[in-house]
């Protein structure tokens, strides 16, 4: 983050916000907004927003395997494809 660039007052928002969405969506960086030099919202370029949530996503689903394999609830691979087996079996029959 370049201080300067990357941290703005509300003011300067509401008087360029076209200037920082072009810089957004070019620098592909957050900007942050403050209000009396307290930090209230970030601005971010949509393409970068859904890198993030794909990201979150992703995490989310190590975390609840991780939380599967220490709550014990797996299940060994062979038995896994052996079941995709059958299925695969039944639909070809």
């Amino acid at each position: 983050m370049r201080l300067k660039e990357d941290v703005r007052p509300v003011t300067y928002l509401k008087s360029n916000a076209a200037d920082l969405l072009e810089q957004i969506n070019t620098t592909h960086r957050v900007v942050v907004i403050t209000q009396n030099g307290t930090a209230r919202a970030v601005l971010q370029d949509p393409e970068s927003y859904e890198q993030m949530q794909r990201a979150i996503g992703l995490l989310k689903l190590v975390a609840q395997g991780e939380a599967d394999v220490r709550g014990q609830r797996t299940v060994a691979a062979d038995e896994v494809f052996a079941g995709l087996r059958k299925k695969l079996a039944a639909r070809q029959a």
